[in-house]
């Protein structure tokens, strides 16, 4: 048979509140709970980024714009099958070098070597 235990002791249920047995048990503990706090600091965060998030959207749109341009360029067939054959590159790709190069196969060439290195 077992022996009589205590009265405030009851079997099988836990200490919720232990202390932990070393500096880094008390640290993650800490963190955890961190976790579940909430600040309110944090919704002066999500205006910051909500600015943030607004400024790189322009920014996106302003580069669109900008590559919308650069599609206007006429490139030479001849150009594209040059660079996809030595560049190993496919032809969807090399008409787009060559397109950000204004047509130009010698300056989509020398591009392409330059970013590579």
């Amino acid at each position: 048979m077992a022996e009589p235990q205590p009265a405030t002791i009851h079997e099988g249920a836990a200490d919720p509140h232990a202390p932990t047995s070393t500096a880094e048990d008390r640290k993650a503990a800490a963190a955890l709970s961190s976790l579940d706090a909430q600040d309110d600091e944090s919704s002066g965060k999500k205006e910051v980024d909500t600015k943030a998030l607004g400024e790189a959207m322009k920014t996106l749109s302003v580069q669109k714009k900008n590559a919308e341009q650069k599609k206007d360029v006429k490139v030479d067939p001849k150009d594209v099958s040059l660079l996809a054959h030595e560049l190993e590159l496919t032809k969807q790709k090399a008409t787009e070098l060559l397109r950000e190069n204004e047509g130009d196969a010698v300056k989509a060439l020398r591009a392409f070597i330059t970013a590579s290195s």
